[in-house]
């Protein structure tokens, strides 16, 4: 009798497709007697090679290919030589690609030796002793970064369904431990080519009319494509008749004014994305507490392929007096605390409503939004949480945060509160158990 090993390959493919985007070319590589991956989920994406040193042959047909995205499975603890299969991976993807690698946690080794002592496990290769700092260093070494590394899998059994409830609650409670049978590592390919990329501005806007004018003077004017959209709420100001104007005073610009539909910042700002094909995104809060020719910054630090996303923070420079509510700092404090836990980057902000990323992003804040229970009142965490879940490089710029000059804040501190604590737990649970259902 040998133990099943079907819900563990199943909670591990799930894990590989989070990080699956659709505007992205991908392969996933893995061990040759690997029996148990289901082939048939993606057979143009799979390619299967022998654990030696000798991968010529192996990557003879996607040699002269480049991807976005490289999975590899059961492979970097069983080869010979690490640092030449990283060199080949590498020339594989893209600038700025990235690279995930699973392997089995060693601290598992022993279990597994014993489990194969009793015939109750098919026997594996002999395994190097991997731990994710180990392949930290060589990673480095061969041209990548580490985004992000972590453990998953603590109970691989499914027992009627009991099983799942048992890992779930396992990895719960030890999830400072690196428990999980599987570690997982994602890599971002170092890349020296800067470029220039086409820019989407995009300016929530609510009760804002005598901010708008300003905002949109201050706002730079950059050498390549870009667009500014004004998605404006009922307000009970003329918020939406002076973003027309601007509109038609400024046709040498592209500008778009919608009238926002739903109700509230982060559904209009999806409204917005839909208007847009550009390369960047960028959230621009009209209230003009952040300095908008910030932008500038904001944007080059993704054009030079420093993170895939973005985050102002407040709370490095002292803020002008009167810019933020003694009771909001302690509780944005609070935040970032939980925050850090679950998304494993310690932020220290994350409620600045200036934020720059990907438009490939865009993809993985809806599938973030699909495996939630708890609507995000802001927007703002639904955006760093799916950019952090899907695996990207999260940054933070500081910025000098002012005081509003002209209407007032449309924040409701205790109300929002109590949602936000429902969405971090709701969060957590997404982000540090496995997944058992079947995509």
């Amino acid at each position: 009798m040998k133990l099943k090993s079907k819900t563990y390959y199943l909670r591990h493919e799930n894990e590989i497709f989070r990080y699956i985007n659709s505007t992205k070319s991908w392969i996933h590589i893995i061990n040759k007697n690997n029996n148990y991956i289901n082939l048939t989920s993606y057979p143009n994406n799979l390619i299967e090679i022998n654990n030696n040193v000798d991968f010529e042959n192996d990557f003879s047909g996607i040699e002269k290919k480049v991807y976005d995205f490289i999975v590899v499975t059961d492979i970097l603890e069983l080869t010979e030589d690490i640092y030449k299969l990283l060199k080949k991976l590498n020339n594989l993807l893209k600038d700025d690609g990235k690279l995930l690698i699973t392997t089995v946690n060693p601290k598992w080794n022993s279990m597994m030796l014993l489990l194969e002592y009793f015939k109750l496990k098919k026997p594996s290769p002999p395994r190097s002793y991997l731990q994710n700092k180990k392949i930290d260093s060589i990673a480095k070494s061969s041209g990548f970064d580490v985004v992000l590394n972590y453990g998953r899998q603590i109970f691989p059994f499914k027992i009627f369904g009991l099983g799942s409830l048992i890992n779930l609650f396992l990895e719960i409670l030890f999830l400072r431990f690196n428990l999980g049978i599987n570690n997982y590592l994602i890599l971002n390919k170092k890349s020296l080519n800067d470029t220039s990329c086409s820019k989407t501005i995009i300016i929530p806007a609510k009760n804002e009319e005598l901010n708008l004018i300003p905002l949109f003077e201050r706002i730079p004017r950059f050498q390549s494509k870009y667009e500014i959209i004004f998605i404006c709420g009922k307000s009970k100001d003329k918020t939406l008749e002076v973003a027309l104007d601007i509109q038609k005073d400024n046709p040498d610009i592209n500008i778009k004014v919608l009238e926002q539909i739903s109700k509230g910042k982060g559904p209009g700002v999806l409204e917005a994305f839909k208007e847009t094909d550009n390369d960047l995104v960028a959230i621009l809060d009209s209230d003009i507490s952040v300095e908008p020719e910030t932008l500038i910054d904001f944007f080059e630090i993704v054009e030079n392929k420093n993170a895939d996303f973005v985050n102002g923070t407040r709370f490095v420079y002292k803020m002008e007096e009167g810019a933020m509510r003694k009771l909001n700092n302690i509780g944005n404090i609070f935040f970032q605390f939980i925050i850090s836990i679950v998304i494993s980057n310690k932020l220290t902000d994350s409620l600045c409503g200036t934020k720059v990323f990907k438009k490939e992003l865009i993809e993985d804040l809806y599938k973030w939004q699909k495996l939630l229970k708890i609507n995000d009142p802001f927007g703002d965490f639904d955006l760093i949480f799916s950019a952090a879940y899907s695996g990207n490089k999260i940054v933070e710029y500081p910025v000098h945060y002012k005081s509003r000059v002209y209407g007032s804040t449309q924040i409701s501190r205790f109300r929002d509160g109590f949602k936000l604590l429902l969405y971090f737990v709701n969060s957590l649970l997404v982000f540090k158990t496995s997944n058992n259902e079947i995509n």
